[in-house]
């Protein structure tokens, strides 16, 4: 489980490499990855099964220390047995990329997790606020030595690429989350630009005109079709939406990762190869992978575990948290909400977000008309009971049907005859519902970015 270090913390924060440049995030690791794999999946045409093999075959990898075996993975099985986390790192470096802005080093200024149900029948993708302040365990050096960088009562979460690479930012989620992390990826800005690409422009919706001159993004209100840097630097835009925070830019992403979902799960898009193998090449031409990831058989499995997730058993949430009680712009752990929220993710329960980020806004209330108050339920003096409105009966709470007099049996509404209460089957629970302090959306739902709101 993972260690509560929150008391320990304490007055001072030691970063190495000095003081931390602004946020230069971009976006969604996942998708890019998932559709490599949905590209195994569809490869009845043999010559892109032939190609991705090749594109795996040529990705760049490192060990993370914590792989899976085949063994335990499942070779030869068409699924993973049981649940699948993979951590997703977004990384800023400018090195040998087409964005350059002068900006040296690299950071992880996007990290996400994605884990996928024992039953495979939910998939949810947490963000996790670069600006978040965390202990750090130790993590390895350049070569893998062990411990090679020692533990740290508080650092900033993206500085953990510096402090051992993609092994330590695993170390660092699978710490602060008590999930184990087995599997890994980390991609690049060029990734997101061929992804954006290669699908033709992702359609989002803005309330209101984006203005950010730091990244120099300019968008006019209404449907968006964001592309090539368009679409990175609407990703990376903090300044432009929300109150200008890191987790306004991150229920800004997730705006355009729930878009990007729906278009990749459209007909559109999944009934042509030539655009499913351009999506995969991106990806994986932009992508360093732990090592158990890097084989077709890898991504087969990995298609065959998320085939079936229905697009409102998606969800996109972010990690709870304070405002920093000493640091300045940071952010730390909200400690009870996130085991809520690990609790849940890994009971494998379904779930409802209920509370919409910063940057986010529901285009179905936007602008509406003030919901109409119900009137308060008549209540029936003999049971206690409120009455239902078109029959003047009692209503049975177990069922919600209204009561036969007669009988005192509920009404099944089918059929009109009062049923025995034995013979009805319980009703199935609905999704749990989280803490309106977790905010984030399903990937079925449709929000719009509200732009800049708070100055």
């Amino acid at each position: 489980m993972a260690k509560n270090h929150a008391a320990g913390i304490g007055r001072s924060s030691f970063v190495r490499h000095g003081k931390l440049r602004r946020s230069s995030g971009w976006a969604n690791a996942l998708r890019i990855f998932l559709t490599a794999a949905i590209v195994v999946a569809l490869s009845g045409v043999a010559t892109v099964a032939y190609a991705v093999w090749g594109l795996v075959q040529d990705v760049r990898t490192v060990d993370l220390g914590t792989e899976a075996s085949a063994e335990a993975v499942g070779a030869g099985s068409q699924a993973f047995d049981g649940a699948l986390t993979i951590l997703l790192v977004g990384s800023d470096t400018r090195a040998g990329q087409s964005y350059q802005d002068g900006e040296e080093g690299e950071l992880n200024d996007v990290n996400l997790m994605l884990h996928v149900s024992a039953d495979h029948q939910n998939a949810t993708v947490v963000s996790f606020p670069r600006d978040l302040m965390v202990p750090f365990p130790s993590c390895p050096g350049p070569d893998g030595e062990e411990d090679y960088y020692s533990a740290m009562s508080e650092q900033q979460l993206n500085s953990a690429m510096m402090y051992g690479g993609l092994p330590c930012v695993a170390r660092v989620i699978s710490e602060l989350t008590g999930m184990e992390i087995p599997n890994a990826g980390l991609i690049t800005f060029d990734g997101v630009i061929g992804v954006s690409n290669a699908l033709g422009g992702v359609e989002v919706c803005l309330a209101q005109p984006i203005v950010d001159p730091a990244t120099e993004l300019d968008l006019p209100a209404g449907e968006v079709s964001l592309q090539g840097k368009d679409a990175l630097q609407f990703l990376r835009t903090r300044y432009g939406v929300g109150d200008g925070g890191d987790t306004s830019r991150i229920s800004n992403q997730q705006v355009f990762m729930s878009a990007l979902v729906r278009k990749l799960q459209s007909s559109e898009t999944l009934s042509d190869p030539v655009k499913v193998y351009s999506l995969a090449k991106a990806g994986v031409d932009n992508m360093t992978l732990s090592s158990n990831m890097a084989s077709v058989q890898f991504m087969q499995q990995v298609a065959g575990t998320v085939k079936d997730i229905d697009l409102d058993r998606i969800n996109f949430v972010q990690y709870p948290t304070y405002t920093h009680p000493y640091q300045e712009g940071r952010l730390t752990p909200d400690r009870a909400s996130a085991d809520a929220l690990f609790e849940i993710i890994q009971s494998g329960q379904p779930f409802e977000v209920t509370g919409v980020g910063k940057a986010a806004v529901d285009p179905n209330s936007a602008g509406g008309e003030a919901p109409v108050e119900e009137a308060p339920a008549e209540i029936d003096p003999a049971t206690g009971l409120p009455i239902d409105p078109a029959t003047g009966l009692p209503i049975d709470p177990a069922t919600g049907w209204p009561i036969d007099p007669e009988t005192g049996w509920p009404i099944d509404p089918s059929t009109g005859a009062p049923t025995d209460p034995a013979t009805i089957a319980p009703a199935e629970e609905g999704p749990v519902q989280l803490p309106e302090n977790i905010t984030g959306q399903p990937a079925s739902k449709q929000t719009c970015s509200g732009g800049r709101t708070v100055f």
